[in-house]
């Protein structure tokens, strides 16, 4: 193993203010004792967890929505505007440019100058967004304002969502005068967790994604998109936070690229979808109506036990476990661990609170949590990268496919690697390749057209476009492992009480990451080269990083933040030690001034006997 858990360390101050109360002994070892005494990973938990993939289904159809909602048309001008082209040429010719450069323009601003347009949809609908609004030429912006709404909704979903899915808050908490407005008395006896936040959200897009398909105007949609991309967010942080805290250390990763495969499977059956509805409001409504079949989760999906337990709701707690226990066919009846004893003894507690903000109390929680994030973020936008280089050129809808089977085949590939190197040497692994595929792809594509011995100019170019496509595909294949690998690794590494908003803040970094795309768009590709080269910049940085993490392979998940705080890593190199000391190791300093060559210049202050010898000088 290659974790380090201190148990029963408290932090040293430099580390910030983590200290938390001792947590019982049998009722906090969740993975080793509770699920163990409950049946494991039996018949409930399997349930529940096929569960989280039925609405990860449904969340891949918004995820790649912006393809068939938002693609642009091959259009075809039936009607050109002859007073505004001649009045657009005759403006460029006064302005005493270039012939190549007048030239140039006038053929762009010709070629808008149009009253009429016939457009024709490769994405298998007749109708989308773009050709219902005509949002081509100067009105082509407002279609990368739309994707953009939609990834900064998601990203204040993961945000704050994140948060609320760890927060408790109740009127004997907060010790708050409930009889100031009916709505601060409902505020004030409010109880959040994993499943409130999962149902509103749910309630939620139901609203905001059928209001998208009756939108009047772009600014209506992107505004809705907005919220939509909100409650989408907080709903696949919810249901992937879940899925985490029901498995066992064996089964969560297998479980959670399972869920990852299903979304694959889902961007592969979105082409379909879209052919058979035809036009793009009926597309909407049929992507958000299944929600729907959600609600029913209120009663079905229990709150997390481990959130339960570790927060101290132990009324509701040995609820559930008895629930649980009825459901494997656990008998209750005997209890060799006294956990059920235990539990009994702790009912009268009151429930804590814990937040996100409190990683900025910590230091080995808060390094590992950034990394993680960067990381991410990395691994988003460079795939932006990749994905342009093998867009150039290529058919639409071909592309939407590579991207699905690229997908397909990075999830196959970790499990053997994570399998093999862990969760850390799997990141590495894959960062490296990316570096290295993005390094080949800028530095190496020069090279051959600067240095080659053809001087066929057309087999160059062709040797050079084949290389692009080549390493962009591998970069593509890597650094969709790297993101899949980080969200999966900060859900493992942050604790139990802070998990929701620790997830949410990786997820919130890989929203940052694919902003990339309509934001390169937006300004048409300008300072693309620069862009790729800060990104490439970035893996390399993460090589650096990711040896400072911990494995999680196998370990128990932290419950506490002095938990996570106290999870480190071995060392990699021969004598390297770890920058965090257990109390038993801390030296005390305070009296630096007894040293043997103080003791031999001051020998009355000396308390060590006359007979001694420190470091060679024999004192008197």
């Amino acid at each position: 193993m290659d974790a380090v858990q201190l148990d029963g360390l408290n932090p040293p101050a430099e580390n910030g203010n983590v200290s938390q109360s001792e947590p019982h002994k049998r009722l906090s070892q969740v993975d080793t004792v509770v699920l163990p005494f409950l049946g494991g990973f039996g018949r409930y938990q399997r349930r529940l967890v096929a569960l989280t993939w039925i609405p990860a289904f449904l969340i891949s159809f918004s995820q790649f929505s912006d393809h068939f909602l938002l693609g642009q048309p091959e259009r075809k001008c039936v009607r050109p505007d002859q007073n505004r082209t001649s009045s657009a040429i005759f403006d460029l010719m006064a302005t005493g440019n270039d012939a190549a450069a007048a030239a140039a323009e006038s053929s762009n601003a010709t070629a808008c100058m149009c009253s009429e347009w016939r457009f024709e949809l490769q994405s298998g609908l007749q109708q989308n967004v773009v050709t219902k609004w005509t949002l081509v030429c100067d009105g082509e912006w407002k279609v990368h304002i739309a994707k953009f709404s939609l990834l900064v909704g998601s990203i204040f979903g993961y945000l704050l969502m994140g948060a609320m899915a760890d927060w408790y808050v109740s009127a004997v908490q907060t010790h708050c005068v409930c009889d100031v407005t009916v709505v601060y008395s409902v505020f004030c006896r409010l109880r959040l967790g994993r499943i409130p936040v999962l149902l509103v959200s749910v309630l939620s897009v139901l609203v905001f994604g059928l209001a998208v398909a009756f939108s009047v105007d772009m600014a209506m949609f992107s505004t809705l998109r907005f919220f939509e991309g909100f409650c989408l967010a907080a709903i696949r942080l919810s249901l992937y936070v879940l899925r985490i805290e029901l498995c066992l250390p064996t089964w969560r990763f297998s479980m959670t690229m399972i869920a990852s495969l299903i979304i694959v499977g889902g961007q592969l059956l979105m082409p379909g979808l879209a052919a058979l509805c035809r036009d793009w409001q009926i597309l909407q409504i049929v992507i958000i109506a299944p929600f729907v079949l959600m609600l029913p989760y209120v009663w079905m999906f229990p709150e997390s036990l481990r959130w339960l337990l570790v927060t101290q709701h132990y009324q509701r707690a040995k609820r559930q476990m008895y629930r649980i226990a009825h459901s494997n066919s656990v008998d209750t009846a005997t209890d060799p661990s006294g956990i059920l004893s235990e539990l009994e003894n702790e009912l009268q507690q009151k429930p804590k609170t814990s937040c996100v903000t409190q990683l900025t109390g910590t230091r080995n929680l808060w390094k590992n949590t950034v990394v993680l994030c960067v990381n991410s973020l990395t691994g988003y936008g460079i795939h932006h990268c990749f994905a342009r280089s093998v867009l150039e050129g290529s058919a639409s809808h071909l592309h939407y496919y590579a991207l699905a089977a690229i997908a397909i085949a990075s999830c196959m590939v970790l499990f053997p690697v994570v399998g093999g190197f862990g969760r850390r040497g799997g990141l590495l692994t894959f960062m490296i390749i990316t570096a290295l595929a993005s390094l080949l792809q800028l530095g190496l594509l020069n090279l051959i057209g600067k240095y080659s011995l053809w001087h066929d100019a057309v087999m160059r170019d062709t040797l050079n476009q084949r290389f692009s496509y080549a390493f962009s595909i591998i970069g593509m294949f890597s650094s969709h492992a790297v993101s899949t690998l980080s969200i999966f690794y900060c859900a493992e590494i942050t604790p139990t009480v802070i998990r929701g908003g620790g997830v949410g803040l990786v997820l919130a970094s890989a929203g940052f990451g694919m902003l990339t795309a309509p934001l390169m768009e937006l300004h048409n590709q300008k300072g693309f080269f620069l862009h790729h080269v800060i990104l490439t910049c970035c893996t390399l940085l993460c090589i650096i990083c990711i040896p400072l993490l911990p494995e999680t392979a196998g370990q128990p998940l932290p419950e506490t933040i002095a938990e996570g705080e106290g999870l480190l890593r071995r060392p990699i190199l021969p004598g390297e030690q770890h920058h965090l000391l257990a109390r038993t190791e801390v030296r005390e300093y305070s009296r630096v001034q007894d040293t043997p060559l103080h003791q031999v210049v001051n020998p009355g202050n000396c308390s060590v006997p006359s007979n001694s010898t420190a470091n060679g000088v024999r004192t008197s």
